[in-house]
This record gives C-alpha cells, sequence and structure tokens, in this order.
C-alpha cells in the first residue's frame, strides 16, 4: 500500500527516531528510522522532536482584543468581582473591531504555536442572544481543516439572572454548540441548583457534554464542586463534565482537598486550570494522584480580564509548572501532558496522540526532549493538521475554505 505522505527523521520524547507513514489524514504507521514505505510525497523532519498538536482546553474566541487596539486594564473597585469584570467587558466590546476579525486573529496566533484542538466558550445569555454563537460557527467553519473546535454555550450573564437564557442554550445547542456551559451558581445566580437543573437539562436533552465556569473560592466553591460531581453521578454523567477554574480547590485545607479529590475522581469531573497569576488554583499533583483529569488552556488572551496571553500551550504549561513548584523531568512531562492527552481525554477527542490510526496532527519542535521544550518553549515550529502542513515559523501556512 502507497501511503500519502512519509515523513522521516521524527524524534520522539524518548529519543527513538521513526518514520510516519499518514494516508487520509491518518496515522497509519509508524516504523524505525530505516524503513522506507512507498509514499506520494516524502518530507523530511530533520531529526525534530514531534509532539502531538496541542489541545487549547479552555479560550474566548468572541471577547480576545488580540491584534485590535490595546486596551488598558480596568482593575476592579473592591478586588476581583466577576460581575463587574463582565460589565467592564461589555463596554470595551461596544468599540472592539468586528468580532469575526478578532477571532481569525486570535486563532493564526493558537494554530502558529501548534494548537490543532480547540475548547471556546462563546456568550449565549440575554445580553447577547445567539449573535456571538453565530459570528464564531462561521469562522469555525472556515477554519475546519486547519484546526478543530469545541464551542460551549457560556451564560458569562447568568442563566437565572438574564432572561431567556435557558431557551437561548437550548437553541445555542441545536445550532451548532457542542458543550453547554455554567457560571458561578452559588455566586453571580444565587441558586446552584436551580442553575445546575438548565445546564444539566439542556445537557441530557441534546445528549452534549458540560463545562462550567467556577470562580468562587473556599468552602463555597468546594460545596458547588461537591453538587456538581453529586449531579454527574446521579445522572451517568461521568466523563462528560468539566469545571473550569475551580479556584476554590487551591485554598483548602488539604484534608478537604484530599476528599473533594477523591469525589472528583469518583464522579469523573474533569478540572481545568490555567494557573491564573495572583489567585489559587487547583493542586495539579494532589487531583492528579486521586486519579482526577486536569488539564490547561490559556483563557483569556488580551481582554477585559487580563492583558496577558499569546496562545502558546507550552508556554502555559511551563507557567502551571513554575507555579506548582515542577523542576523534575516527570514533573515537566506532567505540566506538557496537560495541554496535551489529558486535554484530549477531557474533551473527549477522538484520534488523538501519536500512535497508528490517529489524526495525524503533530508539531515539531528544537528540543531534546519533551522536558526541555516544556521550560525553553522553543521557536520555529512547524504545524501539521491531518499530515498536511498549516503554519511554520508562527505563520498559517495552510488555506482557510
Amino acid at each position: 500500500m502507497a501511503f500519502d505522505t512519509i515523513f522521516l527523521n521524527a524524534r520522539f520524547d524518548g529519543g527513538s527516531r521513526h518514520n510516519i507513514a499518514v494516508k487520509g489524514g491518518r496515522i497509519a504507521a509508524i516504523t524505525t528510522a530505516d524503513e522506507h514505505p512507498a509514499a506520494t510525497e516524502t518530507v523530511d523532519l530533520g531529526n525534530a522532536l514531534v509532539v502531538p498538536g496541542f489541545v487549547e482546553g479552555h479560550i474566548h474566541l468572541d471577547t480576545s482584543f488580540y491584534g485590535d487596539a490595546w486596551r488598558p486594564h480596568k482593575p476592579c473597585t473592591n478586588g476581583f468581582d466577576v460581575r463587574e469584570r463582565v460589565a467592564f467587558q461589555a463596554q470595551n466590546m461596544a468599540d472592539a473591531a468586528p468580532m469575526d476579525v478578532r477571532a481569525r486573529n486570535q486563532l493564526d496566533l493558537c494554530i502558529g504555536h501548534g494548537s490543532t484542538q480547540m475548547r471556546s466558550h462563546v456568550m449565549v445569555d440575554g445580553s447577547v442572544g445567539l449573535k456571538s454563537l453565530e459570528t464564531i460557527l462561521r469562522v469555525r467553519d472556515e477554519y475546519r481543516d486547519l484546526i478543530d473546535i469545541q464551542l460551549v454555550a457560556f451564560p458569562q450573564s447568568g442563566i437565572l439572572a438574564s432572561p431567556r437564557t435557558p431557551q437561548l442554550l437550548d437553541e445555542a445547542v441545536g445550532l451548532g454548540a457542542n458543550v453547554v456551559g455554567g457560571l458561578d451558581p452559588a455566586s453571580f445566580d444565587r441558586d446552584v441548583e436551580k442553575h445546575l437543573d438548565v445546564v444539566f437539562g439542556v445537557a441530557g436533552k441534546h445528549g452534549v457534554d458540560v463545562d462550567i465556569h467556577l470562580h468562587d473560592s473556599g468552602t463555597l466553591g468546594a460545596f458547588e464542586i461537591e453538587q456538581i460531581a453529586a449531579r454527574t453521578r446521579a445522572l451517568g454523567m461521568e466523563g462528560h463534565v468539566a469545571i473550569s477554574h475551580a479556584y476554590g480547590l487551591g485554598d483548602i485545607t488539604p484534608d478537604h482537598l484530599k476528599k473533594i479529590a477523591d469525589t472528583l475522581a469518583r464522579s469523573g469531573v474533569a478540572i481545568m486550570t490555567n494557573a491564573p497569576g495572583a489567585r489559587p488554583f487547583p493542586p495539579v499533583l494532589t487531583l492528579r494522584s486521586a486519579g482526577v483529569t486536569v488539564f490547561s488552556g490559556n483563557d483569556n488572551i488580551r481582554d477585559s480580564w487580563w492583558p496577558y496571553g499569546d496562545g502558546d500551550m507550552l508556554r502555559r504549561a511551563a507557567t502551571i509548572g513554575y507555579r506548582s513548584g515542577f523542576n523534575v523531568d516527570e514533573e515537566l512531562r506532567l505540566a506538557f501532558d496537560l495541554v496535551t492527552e489529558a486535554g484530549a481525554r477531557a474533551l473527549r477527542l477522538e484520534g488523538y496522540g501519536l500512535k497508528v490510526g490517529a489524526k495525524a496532527d503533530f508539531v515539531t519542535l528544537n528540543a531534546e526532549h519533551v522536558p526541555e521544550a516544556v521550560v525553553a518553549s522553543p521557536q520555529p515550529r512547524s504545524v501539521y493538521k491531518e499530515g498536511k502542513l498549516v503554519a511554520s515559523n508562527g505563520e498559517i501556512v495552510g488555506r482557510r475554505k
């Protein structure tokens, strides 16, 4: 059998050299370096380190100002406050560049750094209706050959507090959203159970997953996590639910943390963290040791929540490692797992990884191995999607449809 493309001299983590044969956008064979199967096209990777395409597990394509005019950050008046940040965001969005332009800018940035899979939260609530989702759905279709994108219908203004939002979330899934979101059921909507009734009700009706933003800290946040986990088990949705941020896991006692970690593992609820500055964040090692899937994303990139972000999941892995005190190679590989394999598990991606049968989505890096790649975030990189070069040296080279 002749393959479409044979990629020569691919170096895997650990130092072994292989050739990767691709047919129909999938990895059809992984051979030793001295085996050269017949193929229509041959690409020599030059002994570069080859890793799976990165999984951007949490981002906001509709609210980034990357590539737009610089907007100085406006701090909250009395400490971090979600409602106030949402109000600042609405003010900034009113005079921003068109959403589709900003979303493309952000996608080009992320793909250029090596993301081939993404989950983006998009506002769907009484403040914007379905307009933002409709725009991002069109952009997703334009980029379908460059990156796979899951979209979360995200009630940024709350569910119970925002008129018509339950109906809008239902309609959003019908339009093409893949996941149902939520936001701080206790502090924002002031009713945990009714909030979760809507989120899990819409998800159950359409057979889609759940990903809930949870900023609440301390024992309040811990209580909400326990309620989400209980709802997940009761509905048989183990493996289909994620909690994003979960700041409360970073400021409770070790004994309480261990109890909740065991609950999360038993419930199959994944935790997303981007290790944000000046905030408690979920202790990655404790959660992983309990069997919890922990994954990552860049979250906000130059938007109304903070001015930081560069779309590089390798640098995000380094940030998590740095804030977690990861130093030895095993820990650095764990940080890398958060932006690759763990992200694929949390998003339930089909055909992910460097293995026969998987999509031929991979990135080439100038690094000796994964630990060095995490700490160095090396450039330049080449990014391949289903065996086709889509980005090189940070620039998109694939053609959008």
